[in-house]
């Protein structure tokens, strides 16, 4: 198996079990039905840690742009070959996400809700307020990725590190992923969404395509200032491109801050 195909598996592999677990316990008629946030959030880190167990010989187990963006911009992985892994990612996404609706295939007229169904292949906000949505987004996929920064220099028994990324996505699930539903993930994301747009299910509704572009751009640019934040206070090797992207993170959170308070007021 080549590296391309190794970055299909294993997202195919990520999202068939962590979008199967959204499905577990919101679709009508399914024996675990209203079982909650945890198992969501132990359900997908336990996706992630199988699916890097999986394909983390033969890829590295990327399984997420955000994660191969951020090895780009620390020069642990080619620029050369960034695009055909992401282009992987999403495919394998795609695919993850379509297993999921054949084996759920009774459930989906069962339910009537349209956003359950959606929910199940794509994340939405908790408040619809855009600059926030963007903000929890950034902050989760930055702490995630300079966590896997900092996981990937340490030591461990062979077989342990999927487990400790694992741990890692439960940890940002219940503990920032409530207000956005935690992509951390544009393949994560925009696949499966994808897969809601094309797929027949019953009563589905629209793909809230409006809000597509948030749990895509948002991860991106956490990992990329992630990568670049871990190698300045790590590494101690700071570029001006840190310092510029500093300035703007922390004016798009002051501003954020504003916007959230001046439409608190407005209600």
């Amino acid at each position: 198996m080549n590296p391309i195909v190794g970055e299909i598996v294993g997202t195919m592999i990520l999202i068939a079990m962590g979008c199967g677990v959204c499905a577990s316990g919101s679709l009508t008629g399914t024996y675990a039905k209203g079982t909650g946030w945890l198992l969501g959030s132990i359900g997908w880190g336990m996706a992630v840690a199988l699916a890097v167990f999986a394909v983390g010989d033969i890829s590295g187990a990327h399984l997420n742009p955000a994660v191969t963006l951020a090895l780009a911009t620390t020069g642990d992985f080619a620029w050369g070959d960034v695009a055909g892994y992401i282009a992987a990612q999403f495919a394998g996404a795609f695919l993850g996400a379509v297993i999921v609706y054949f084996h759920y295939l009774p459930h989906w007229g069962q339910t009537d809700d349209a956003g359950t169904k959606l929910g199940v292949f794509s994340t939405g906000p908790a408040i619809a307020h855009t600059p926030s949505n963007l903000l929890s987004e950034f902050i989760a996929t930055f702490l995630f990725i300079l966590s896997l920064l900092a996981i990937g220099a340490n030591e461990f028994t062979e077989g342990l590190k999927p487990l400790i990324v694992g741990l890692l996505v439960m940890a940002i699930g219940n503990s920032l992923g409530s207000t956005t539903g935690y992509a951390i993930n544009p393949a994560r994301d925009l696949g499966p969404r994808i897969a809601h747009t094309l797929l027949p299910i019953a009563g589905k509704g629209g793909s809230n395509w409006g809000y597509s572009w948030v749990p895509v751009i948002a991860p991106a640019f956490g990992g990329v200032y992630a990568a670049l934040f871990y190698h300045a206070v790590f590494k101690n090797t700071v570029t001006s491109w840190f310092w510029l992207t500093s300035v703007a993170v922390v004016t798009f959170m002051l501003l954020t801050a504003l916007s959230t308070r001046k439409t608190s007021q407005a209600s």
